[in-house]
């Protein structure tokens, strides 16, 4: 992104939300299911309702799920929420082609975009305020991140390939490392095609920064929160649902 063009670029929320969460069961995707009396994924839309900053609202959604009734329910509010029918088998193919969308929509490939986990519902306006704020005034963009806390240990190989109880082979310091969270924030056609050079290579990417590091980008690292964790197994699930509840009484 030019420098010129860093001032006037508009910011844009892309959530995908073609995968089918497997792993924490149910008839729906995860990100459909009723969390704390609403769909998981309308917490994340709110808290990007909320933010002056954003123009717009994006979501990648499976092909077959784009005509179900749950959407609807979904796209009011005072931002437009476009739902697209752009989900692809993996999460970078989603993000790929909603971006593609987005271009083909006429939004400026100088613009930000946001790409938010529907499965972090735990996210706030706060939080994306301060994600833009810290990264409108870079040329490369960052994500939100938490420095790790805990005792890092790497398990025997061979007893993890033979399906035995692991054992711990060694400490692994955890200096200088992160535990990435999302949103992550990049300019639209540059993390285009970075994801796109990523899927074409079958690079082992598990998010957008690291896309954008595979195209020699040193994404910032900006301190998110605790709370915006990603609910993936069922534990995660009903801490999650503590959590909501507790601050819906406040």
């Amino acid at each position: 992104m030019s420098s010129g063009n860093l001032v006037t670029a508009k910011c844009h929320a892309l959530l995908p939300t073609g995968g089918a969460g497997t792993r924490l069961g149910g008839d729906l995707p995860k990100q459909f299911q009723q969390l704390a009396g609403k769909p998981m994924l309308a917490y994340a839309i709110e808290a990007f309702m909320e933010s002056p900053q954003i123009e717009s609202i994006w979501i990648g959604v499976a092909p077959g799920f784009i005509d179900n009734p749950i959407l609807k329910g979904l796209a009011k509010g005072k931002k437009p929420v476009h739902f697209l029918p752009t989900g692809g088998p993996t999460r970078q193919e989603t993000v790929r082609n909603t971006l593609g969308a987005l271009l083909e929509a006429g939004i400026s490939i100088n613009d930000w975009v946001l790409v938010h986990d529907a499965a972090r519902p735990g996210v706030t306006a706060e939080l994306i305020k301060k994600l833009i704020d810290s990264v409108q005034g870079s040329h490369v963009g960052g994500l939100l991140a938490m420095p790790l806390a805990d005792t890092l240990k790497k398990a025997d190989l061979d007893s993890v390939i033979a399906g035995n109880i692991p054992h711990s082979e060694k400490t692994i310091s955890r200096e200088h490392l992160w535990q990435a969270q999302t949103p992550q924030m990049f300019g639209l056609k540059t993390l285009h095609d970075a994801l796109e050079e990523a899927i074409r290579q079958e690079a082992d990417i598990t998010d957008e920064a690291s896309a954008m590091e595979l195209s020699g980008f040193k994404p910032l690292l900006i301190e998110g929160a605790t709370r915006n964790f990603k609910v993936t197994h069922p534990a995660d699930w009903e801490l999650m649902q503590l959590l909501l509840h507790s601050l819906s009484k406040k």
